[in-house]
């Protein structure tokens, strides 16, 4: 009872002189002993022991009573007048007061050196009680191993009964983190409480320096009836401050009537700078491994986009590292937007409870959500579920989930909104504030891998579309049939655009078209060379009524046209077509369909225009090539004529009148009368110079046009041919009786011009001549051991040969190394569709 109204500083005082009177009793007994012994004012100093002893365990004021006391006792007991105050002689008094200063000198230097030896001994287990922390806090250990020690040396310094640290929450209550005394084992660590009353926690926090509370008597709140609980009389508490925000605070507590010391707070605050060390360094340590953990996560993903990894791996690799990144995230998703119906997509997604993620489920960006409002924003945003204005299916499907928080980054590709990216949170608190900037790096990837993978697409697309043109244009180049030209073309559309049919019309004179080239996937047959009237809806009714590139989206059944049906047949659901024009005439169209309801893309035109001029230009080359043909021909033609119409001319007009003149001369020789021997040699000279004329006349009509391949054919030819050349000639001919007029003359000329080369500029000793037929051909092989070097560029007569060959519609091929003889190869259309001449 009598603690509760006796203050500690009136019971320090009264303890202190009750003490003064045991020591000055004590003293003054022993001073009686010896009193007979020893002068009575030399033993006035051992007084002192007692003002000594007094001021080293009760202070200077105390001392100074008992230096009073002292003197008091002395002058009643031992100066005369014995048992009274009053003293007669004046030295004695004199004695007393020296006494007096000297005990109360001595007490206040007594006093001062035993503060001074509690300070020192203060400081020396306060400064080890800080570097045992210190040292934990150098050893970078876990804050709560910290806020323990830290916890434990509070208490044990400041002689507390209860030491508690507690951490301030965003929500306005406190947590305790750490906990140490007697008491400690009635609170638990990670209990949480409101600041609804007094308390040292509250006041600390409206303060923001330390705080003192002396009684919790009468108090009310939540922590002040905990405090009487507990039997917690006063306490004292710092602020714990980490880069420059209050974090939480340490308080010690006792159920002791006396207060804690003046310097309590001083001590408390020189841990809380190490606890707030120790809290910076476990923060920057966590944002470190976080920023590690984060940059190895975009390290990951960035070398997945650097392989070129298909974007759907690196989706889902990209949500799986966000979701570990952010380890406040349950669960993290990537969207894709879709312009044309205004959905948003999940693309790929990853969840911590393993749980599937419905990648592929598209909901209307008009649902309140995350991703409706990135869109609409273009920026960051956040959205808490179970607030008012989260309203919709999706609001109510994450909250049937227990989703609460959700942030959402944009994924921009090239300036155009590409999708989102989203986090979504089940716990009661926010997400962090750094989310939206952590999302950021992810998005930037992602927008890489996206936009690397359109750069690659469109490059090989590219490529694709540049090979297609070259294989088309190789065929151009090497003068390839239409027909091959057409259906190139039809496959290289129909592959390299994605289309299901792909056609080549050409448009005829009577309102028609013909198929000239056709290609397909679907396995529908389409008719090569069919011809259908136009009219209708189809592209290539608009292509030939406008002579521009024409789309049809949607073919319809109810269009009456032909064409239209044709399509439809084929199963076609749109197409496009774009013109081919052929010297400035529009002479066709090439058209790619599709059997698909998406619509072909919007650059079909364009990609289908660079195959057209292709055609175009094969078509030109083929019409120039077959006006060249007919013209070569005709040519020829017209030369045999001509050499045919001189050998008759010269068999039965020139060479007719010399035989007759040499029949007439032999006459006139024969009667040449005797004696004139002289006139019948002269006209020996005469016939022999008119039969060589005639002979060498009739070698020329043989040259012109030889009158043996007119009647016996190509094999009684040739033979007359190897009988008649210098050198050698080992002939093999396997050829039908008669050939086409064309083919053997072309023949027998270039057998005739080989051998005489191989004669005049071969130095050959053979002659190799191989003459077959196969397939509708017919070969001509020419091979000669002599010294080879033929150039046909040089302007000899193989010349000639090549362009009467070409203009029958074959080819020749000359070989002719150097000292490796020649071989001239010739290959004939041997039914060109010619009658062969009758025999």
């Amino acid at each position: 009872m009598m603690r509760r109204w006796v203050s500690p500083r009136m019971a320090r005082w009264l303890s202190g002189s009750l003490a003064s009177v045991v020591l000055v009793a004590a003293v003054s007994g022993v001073v009686g002993l010896l009193d007979s012994r020893v002068p009575v004012l030399y033993l006035l100093a051992l007084y002192v022991l007692v003002v000594m002893s007094v001021a080293i365990r009760w202070g200077t004021a105390a001392a100074v009573g008992a230096a009073f006391l002292s003197v008091a006792t002395y002058s009643y007991l031992f100066l005369a007048p014995v048992g009274s105050l009053w003293i007669d002689d004046w030295r004695e008094v004199v004695a007393l007061a020296v006494f007096l200063v000297t005990a109360v000198v001595v007490g206040e230097l007594a006093a001062r050196s035993q503060r001074a030896a509690m300070e020192s001994a203060r400081l020396t287990v306060e400064q080890a009680a800080l570097r045992r922390v210190a040292t934990l806090v150098a050893r970078s250990l876990s804050p709560s191993v910290v806020f323990e020690a830290v916890t434990q040396e509070v208490g044990l310094l400041c002689g507390a009964d209860l030491a508690r640290m507690e951490r301030y929450e965003a929500d306005g209550t406190v947590t305790g983190v750490a906990v140490w005394g007697t008491v400690a084992d009635q609170l638990a660590v990670g209990a949480r409480f409101d600041l609804d009353g007094l308390s040292v926690a509250r006041d600390v926090r409206r303060s923001g320096g330390p705080v003192r509370l002396e009684s919790f008597a009468g108090a009310t709140g939540t922590i002040a009836r905990e405090a009487r609980a507990l039997g917690i009389r006063s306490s004292v508490g710092c602020p714990i401050v980490v880069a420059g925000h209050l974090w939480g605070v340490i308080a010690a507590s006792t159920t002791r009537d006396e207060p804690f010391p003046p310097n309590a707070e001083a001590q408390i605050a020189r841990f809380t700078e190490l606890v707030a060390t120790a809290i910076a360094n476990a923060q920057a340590r966590m944002e470190l491994r976080a920023l590690a953990d984060e940059q190895a996560a975009l390290r990951r993903v960035a070398t997945l986009v650097a392989r070129a990894a298909p974007p759907s791996a690196v989706f889902a690799a990209v949500a799986e590292e966000v979701a570990q990144v952010l380890s406040a995230a349950d669960v993290a998703v990537v969207s894709r937007y879709d312009d044309v119906d205004a959905t948003v997509t999940t693309v790929a997604g990853w969840s911590r409870t393993g749980g599937p993620v419905p990648v592929g489920r598209t909901v209307s960006v008009s649902e309140r959500g995350v991703a409706a409002l990135v869109l609409e924003t273009g920026r960051t945003a956040r959205l808490d579920y179970h607030d008012a204005d989260a309203a919709g299916a999706v609001a109510a499907e994450a909250r049937a989930l227990g989703i609460r928080f959700s942030v959402g980054a944009p994924i921009s590709v090239e300036g155009r909104a590409w999708g989102v990216m989203t986090v979504l949170s089940t716990g009661e608190d926010p997400l962090p504030p750094d989310t939206e900037k952590r999302l950021a790096g992810f998005t930037e990837l992602v927008a890489t891998a996206i936009a690397d993978t359109q750069a690659r697409a469109e490059l090989r697309r590219v490529a694709d579309e540049q090979a297609a043109l070259r294989r088309v244009a190789t065929l151009v180049a090497r003068a390839a049939a239409p027909p091959a030209v057409f259906a190139a073309v039809a496959e290289e559309i129909g592959r390299l655009i994605p289309t299901d049919a792909a056609l080549v019309n050409r448009y005829n004179q009577d309102s028609t078209h013909t198929v000239m080239g056709t290609w397909s996937s679907t396995g529908h047959p389409l008719a090569l060379g069919e011809r259908t009237l136009l009219g209708g809806e189809n592209v290539t009714t608009l292509v030939y009524e406008t002579g521009r590139p024409a789309r049809v989206d949607t073919y319809t059944a109810d269009d009456g046209g032909a064409t239209t049906a044709a399509a439809l047949r084929v199963g076609l659901r749109s197409a496009v077509g774009a013109p081919i024009n052929v010297a400035g005439r529009l002479w066709g169209v090439m058209i790619a369909g599709s059997t698909r309801e998406e619509v072909l893309p919007e650059d079909t035109e364009t990609r289908l225009a660079e195959f057209t001029e292709l055609v175009a230009t094969a078509i030109a080359n083929a019409e120039a090539h077959a006006e060249l043909t007919a013209s070569r021909a005709r040519i020829v033609t017209a030369t045999d004529a001509t050499r045919r119409r001189i050998e008759r001319d010269l068999h039965d007009g020139a060479q007719q009148r010399l035989v007759a003149l040499a029949l007439q001369l032999r006459v006139a020789q024969a009667a040449v009368p005797a004696g004139f021997d002289q006139h019948a040699a002269e006209l020996g000279r005469v016939i022999a110079g008119l039969t060589g004329a005639l002979d060498e006349l009739r070698e020329i009509a043989r040259g012109i046009h030889p009158a043996i391949l007119a009647k016996g054919g190509l094999v009684p030819a040739l033979r007359a041919l190897a009988r008649r050349s210098p050198v050698p000639v080992r002939l093999d001919v396997q050829a039908p009786t008669r050939l086409p007029e064309r083919v053997e003359v072309a023949t027998y000329y270039v057998v005739a011009e080989a051998l005489t080369n191989a004669a005049k500029h071969a130095n050959a000793s053979a002659v190799y001549v191989v003459v077959d037929t196969a397939a509708g051909v017919l070969r001509v092989s020419v091979r000669d051991d002599g010294v080879g070097g033929a150039d046909p560029t040089r302007g000899s007569g193989l010349v000639g040969l090549k362009d009467r060959v070409e203009a029958t519609g074959g080819t020749l091929t000359v070989k002719s190394r150097p000292d490796d003889g020649t071989h001239l190869v010739v290959e004939l259309p041997a039914d060109s569709g010619e009658q062969p001449p009758s025999v």
